[in-house]
């Protein structure tokens, strides 16, 4: 599908707040699934991902078949300890809710940046 304008969205608000982000190209499942091509779209909006020279770390994965995500999940640990994150099970979470919507399958769904907690 490509970049599609959600996460164009996405990636505006991620600079905004200035933050890292993690790159999940999904629908890799797909048989005309085309990385290469999210991969330089991505660069139109100054996201420089590591399979290709830059710093983003980025996984392919297929959220539908459930392959990859242990790998994104690899990633998401490994950049938490780089940037020595830390969490605090006993207090409340705080955050902001970036995206909701209700899904068929499983009700309500939000996209969220946790801030504390």
């Amino acid at each position: 599908d490509g970049v599609m304008p959600q996460t164009i969205e996405a990636i505006s608000h991620a600079k905004a707040a200035g933050v890292p982000v993690i790159v999940a190209i999904n629908k890799m499942d797909k048989p005309d699934a085309d990385p290469s091509r999210v991969r330089n779209e991505l660069l139109q909006h100054e996201i420089y991902v590591e399979s290709i020279g830059g710093e983003i770390l980025d996984v392919e994965i297929s959220a539908l078949k459930r392959q990859g995500l242990d790998k994104l999940e690899e990633a998401v640990l490994l950049q938490a300890e780089l940037l020595e994150l830390r969490s605090n099970p006993d207090r409340p979470a705080r955050g902001v809710v970036v995206e909701a919507q209700l899904d068929r399958g499983r009700g309500a769904v939000g996209t969220m940046l946790i801030q504390s907690g």
